[in-house]
């Protein structure tokens, strides 16, 4: 959830009618009780860019080389524009009824249930909590890569080639995060946000410039107009891949369940459905380019033999230490987004169980842990279990299918269409009242049922990478 401030807006807020503010100062509050809003179109802008910038690059150039120059470019700039328009119908959404004075949708979960009822809601609770999942394993495998790749680089430089298990870092990362998941409240911890912010800029930005020089000192431009030719993978290992490669660049995309959080922050006038509109083509605009960027400099700097984690791919060139800094950012970085990602799933099971089992001490009862020093750890013994549990089963799958461009393609595939496409666009027919069968409404529909095909279509690609590198891989005992 995005923290919000207080100050000054340009008009009163009025008391609300079930007296949440009666007695407080009206100025600082808007109609829905809450403190003032004062967020704007750079503020969100800038919210959008922070959340969608990061982890999401590493495979671009993979994407690219299985679809090549001509439509490797074309299927990104078309998820842009596809992702801008859905996500203007999305803005037209943040209040029920009138664009003024219409009750807020503080979530995305919350548009859902005011336009589309509570069964809808479920579903696309569902498809987030699914996709949070899928996210968690994706970074343990993310993680365990660039650990590998710092030691493989070490390694290389001071003993030559070595061989070993990436199930050992992923065991690692792991235990980490059984450790840092027993925290019950993340704003305890500044250092968290800071690192959301800072790494997934950091690391980017430095890999671009680690492209970029690649290329100049190759001398060349790497890649073909088709990406990766027919022989040096099989004609339906191609078609897989292709598929695969849109899942991929569908899910740099996959970001449209955050955005009514962002619209949230922003304060009128003029309405926040205009104000969020110009910040979300700004943002596109924006990582849209940088997508180009690395992806394009990727592709042309390793060709059709560029890595699904594009960053683990400089370990063994010069500058070395300069990519084991890269390397060590998206760990630390990865670190925090796993728990910001899981939160929410963390605690809508843990307030569900409570609701159920009021009187079950093992459940609500909290023990103080003394620690020497500092202040006494606050434990919930079935925080402690349940928590473990989750993490120990991400990482159990991320050692199973160490596969990170597929698993980034099948949760492109599974969070793209339903979040990004069908339920704004649901939503906005409902909230304008669109007429049935009218011109728009048929546009609309083909839209959605295009994305849909799109998104099955990855989803199968992927699903046929994860079983063909399955058959050659040995579960916890290949090096991948």
């Amino acid at each position: 959830m995005l923290e919000q401030g207080t100050g000054r807006t340009y008009q009163e807020a009025f008391e609300a009618s079930n007296g949440r503010i009666r007695g407080a100062d009206s100025n600082s509050f808007d109609d829905d009780g809450r403190p003032k809003r004062i967020g704007n179109m750079m503020t969100a802008s800038a919210h959008i860019t922070t959340a969608v910038i990061g982890s999401r690059v590493l495979s671009l150039a993979w994407a690219f080389a299985q679809l090549g120059w001509i439509a490797g470019p074309v299927s990104l700039i078309l998820f842009s524009v596809v992702t801008y328009y859905t996500s203007c119908l999305l803005t037209a959404c943040y209040r029920t009824g009138d664009q003024v004075t219409g009750n807020r949708n503080h979530t995305y979960t919350d548009a859902v249930t005011s336009h589309l009822g509570e069964m809808n809601a479920k579903l696309c609770g569902w498809v987030q909590y699914a996709t949070l999942f899928g996210e968690e394993i994706g970074y343990t495998i993310a993680a365990s890569k660039s650990m590998r790749a710092i030691i493989r680089s070490r390694c290389y430089h001071n003993r030559g080639a070595c061989k070993m298990n990436s199930s050992v870092y992923m065991i690692s990362f792991g235990i980490v995060q059984i450790l840092l998941s027993q925290i019950s409240d993340l704003e305890q911890f500044p250092w968290f946000s800071s690192v959301s912010v800072v790494m997934p800029f950091t690391y980017p930005v430095i890999g671009l410039g680690l492209v970029i020089a690649k290329v100049i000192g190759n001398g060349m431009v790497k890649g073909s107009l088709t990406g990766v030719s027919i022989g040096a993978e099989t004609k339906s290992q191609k078609i897989w891949r292709i598929f695969q490669a849109l899942g991929n660049l569908a899910y740099v995309y996959s970001y449209s369940m955050i955005l009514p959080e962002i619209q949230d922050t922003i304060k009128p006038p003029p309405q926040e459905s205009k104000t969020m509109s110009n910040a979300t083509l700004f943002s596109v605009w924006v990582t849209s380019i940088f997508y180009l960027l690395c992806g394009g400099f990727g592709y042309a700097a390793f060709g059709d033999s560029s890595p699904g984690n594009l960053l683990t791919g400089f370990g063994f060139y010069n500058p070395y230490w300069l990519a084991d800094i890269v390397n060590v950012a998206i760990v630390v970085h990865l670190v925090g987004a796993y728990q910001v990602d899981c939160q929410p799933l963390f605690q809508i099971i843990e307030k569900l169980a409570a609701k159920k089992f009021p009187d079950s001490n093992f459940i609500t009862k909290e023990f103080e842990v003394p620690i020497p020093g500092c202040k006494p750890f606050k434990l919930k013994l079935f925080r402690l279990v349940w928590r473990t549990f989750f993490v120990i089963c991400c990482t159990f799958i991320a050692m199973l299918l160490p596969f990170f461009t597929d698993i980034i393609g099948l949760i492109g595939a599974i969070a793209f269409w339903p979040l990004t496409v069908y339920f704004p666009v649901e939503m906005y027919i409902g909230q304008t009242e669109v007429p049935k069968w009218s011109t728009k409404w048929k546009c609309l529909k083909m839209l959605s049922a295009t994305c849909f095909v799109l998104t099955m279509i990855a989803a199968v690609g992927s699903t046929a990478g994860l079983l063909h590198d399955f058959k050659v891989y040995k579960p916890f005992m290949t090096g991948y």
